[in-house]
């Protein structure tokens, strides 16, 4: 007896996609088809219709997705990895979701460019949101440096933008004053370099010391260096509570004056001073959008915030860096200054709304003597300790050394589904993966939209969701082979099932991986496979294309 004649795989494409839902990523409705891939990028898609008759493409690999819709792989338009991609080559936080990008350097903060100086500074001032990075290797000083770092392997692409706080803490510092224009200046060239490495844009963070303390026409100027490479600013404006539209309206007249194209970073309206807003906020964007501004937004499909604690305090008591804002904290009379503005005037950091402590939850500490903490608001565990909640706070302040992070429970979620509905809405976890009970939104968001409110409210099609999450952001940060189903596109794909996709990770269980996500590709290559993480580390820096 004669075994089977061994099969000649010479020349063959590496995979072929049978049967697919594909949801292509342009909005236009679903349909069936075979997806073949060689080589990391999409060679052939056969739709149905063409296969009736004819021999099917072969591949080294075939994969029946028989069931499951086929999407381009999503697009994290506003990630906090920055350090996570370097020290957890897992990543499964995103890479589960179906993530296969995501952009970094958010809210002005991050860590490039920097010196020893400001390397250490930036460290102190976002260990809430990354950590400290003790595991961490910083052997990057600049943008692109940095960029090659992610070059040698990471769990899923990234993009960066270079983020306007830290190029302040370099010409700067931590003063809150009007640049000069030799600071100004060496800002401009820090920006230019940065984009001419690979960055895609600018962030700011506008409630968040030093970059708030820039004026307008300071922000305008680096804006129109932005706009000469090709890129796009994405601030998180000047306040989401009171005053937000007119932060809004700031940002939008900003870049309209800088002609430098305009995303809205997490663009919520929050608080009980914008409970129904939404619709208000969405017709300043039509207005701006009627008139030719290039204008997209991101947000996440939940009502809390998360952010640290450090970011609720007024804006001058961060004034000269994190060594400061402890010696502030220290000294009674100044403490007490500092508490009527948060508790009864409102602070800028808390976006001029006087805070709610039963609003503010603790995620996560990094002391681990202060763990009792995490899980309950300040005003519970204040309740529980007998004391007042700005007691609380302030010892959490001084003893985590600015490192506890928060959920903020005071979204509304009629202004949460308005805004995603918006023709320019994008989807971005702004996930936090630091402390013990992180924000569920940093392993949740994307398969949130597609389980709850596709498949359950329906308050977006399954086609226009997806474009949400993969075509239009990848149109916004100008990436031509990327974000489609197409052919000649990269094979970053995922599979998911509709009638069974649903975030797993909740506020109780917030690291509870999603389910109805089998397969994730990048570059053609399995990250997710048969619903596990592989070992393939197929993520690189996705750079800045060419004007």
């Amino acid at each position: 007896m004669h075994g089977m004649d061994p099969v000649d795989f010479t020349g063959l494409p590496d995979l072929a996609i049978r049967d697919a839902d594909v949801v292509d990523g342009t909005g236009e409705p679903s349909y069936r088809a075979d997806v073949v891939v060689k080589d990391g990028r999409i060679v052939s898609i056969v739709k149905e219709a063409a296969l009736a008759g004819c021999q099917r493409p072969r591949a080294v690999r075939e994969l029946d997705a028989g069931g499951l819709v086929l999407a381009p792989g999503f697009i994290d338009m506003h990630a906090h990895s920055d350090l996570a991609l370097l020290r957890d080559p897992d990543h499964s936080a995103k890479a589960a979701q179906g993530v296969t990008l995501e952009v970094i350097g958010q809210d002005g903060l991050s860590y490039a460019p920097v010196d020893d100086r400001t390397l250490e500074e930036v460290r102190r001032a976002v260990t809430g949101w990354n950590g400290y990075g003790d595991d961490a290797d910083f052997t990057w000083r600049s943008v692109g440096e940095y960029l090659d770092r992610l070059d040698e392997g990471i769990a899923v692409n990234a993009a960066y933008l270079v983020p306007q706080g830290t190029v302040r803490m370099l010409a700067v510092g931590w003063e809150d004053r009007e640049a000069t224009p030799e600071e100004l200046d060496r800002m401009r060239r820090l920006v230019a370099e940065g984009m001419e490495q690979g960055a895609v844009g600018m962030s700011s963070g506008l409630t968040y010391t030093p970059g708030m303390y820039a004026t307008g026409s300071e922000l305008t100027e680096l804006c129109r260096v932005v706009a000469s490479y090709g890129g796009y600013y994405c601030p998180h404006h000047r306040s989401y509570g009171a005053g937000a539209l007119e932060a809004y309206e700031e940002m939008v007249n900003l870049a309209r004056e800088a002609g430098c194209p305009l995303h809205l970073a997490h663009a919520t309206m929050n608080f009980g001073v914008n409970k129904g807003r939404a619709p208000e906020l969405l017709a300043l964007l039509d207005d701006a959008l009627a008139a030719g501004a290039d204008i997209t937004l991101d947000t996440y499909p939940y009502t809390p915030g998360a952010t640290t604690l450090a970011a609720l305090l007024p804006g001058w008591a961060g004034e000269g860096g994190p060594a400061e804002v402890l010696a502030r904290l220290a000294d009674e009379t100044t403490a007490e200054r500092i508490r009527y503005e948060m508790e009864v005037t409102g602070s800028d950091g808390c976006h001029g709304v006087p805070v709610e402590w039963d609003t503010v939850e603790v995620s996560g500490v990094t002391d681990p003597e202060l763990a009792p903490y995490v899980g309950r608001t300040v005003r519970e565990s204040a309740v529980l300790r007998g004391e007042t909640p700005w007691t609380v706070a302030r010892r959490l302040l001084r003893e985590d050394r600015l490192g506890s992070s928060i959920l903020q429970h005071v979204g509304h979620e009629e202004n949460v589904r308005a805004i995603m509905r918006h023709r320019v809405h994008t989807g971005g976890s702004d996930g936090i993966l630091q402390g013990d009970k992180p924000h569920p939104r940093a392993y949740g968001t994307f398969p949130h939209y597609l389980g709850h409110y596709v498949r359950e409210l329906g308050v977006l099609s399954l086609e226009e969701c997806v474009a949400h999450l993969t075509g239009r952001p990848a149109a916004r940060l100008r990436l031509p082979d990327r974000g489609l189903v197409r052919e000649g596109h990269r094979a970053d794909l995922v599979l998911f099932d509709p009638a069974t996709v649903a975030a797993g990770a909740t506020f109780e269980r917030p690291r509870t991986p999603p389910t109805g996500i089998p397969y994730v590709l990048i570059d053609g290559r399995f990250v997710i496979e048969d619903g596990r993480r592989t070992d393939v580390l197929a993520g690189r820096a996705v750079r800045r294309t060419p004007l």
